[in-house]
């Protein structure tokens, strides 16, 4: 049988393959001579203040905590641990043309917004209402707004 031909490309295919293996084996012998890394090189610590450093930390400064100092509770849900949904609050401005308008809690103080749509009742400015919070698109939002009317 005959030899098979090797064409120039061929060659050079050959020729790059042997010296990428070469390469290898003189970084791998180069890295064997330097010897291996250390663990502790590789080990970072955190201190008190969150920043990554590669000392370890003292242990003066340690601080030791009594197992009995914890304290593990589960809180049951009372009427007084309920947040308070249904508020009471005025109406500081609202708008009739674009159907929307404020709400200022009386509890808390805050501005709540409220739409026209979860209103129950007509309202105008400066009315006492009472209305449930709830969470709207951008922030809190007053839903199933009425009229506060005091009962005698």
């Amino acid at each position: 049988m005959g030899k098979s031909q090797e064409t120039f490309g061929k060659k050079e295919v050959r020729k790059k393959n042997e010296k990428k293996r070469k390469d290898k084996e003189v970084k791998r012998a180069k890295k064997k001579s330097e010897g291996k890394s250390n663990f502790d090189d590789m080990i970072a610590y955190v201190d008190e203040f969150g920043m990554i450093s590669s000392t370890p930390p003292d242990p003066d400064r340690k601080i030791s905590v009594s197992t009995e100092s914890i304290e593990l509770k589960v809180t049951k849900n009372t009427s007084q641990n309920t947040p308070d949904f249904v508020r009471k609050g005025v109406v500081t401005n609202f708008n009739k043309s674009k159907g929307y308008g404020f709400i200022r809690d009386m509890k808390s103080g805050l501005s709540i917004f409220v739409h026209i749509n979860s209103m129950l009742e007509p309202v105008k400015e400066n009315d006492v209402v009472i209305f449930e919070l709830g969470k709207g698109a951008k922030g809190p939002s007053a839903m199933k707004v009425k009229l506060f009317k005091e009962e005698a």
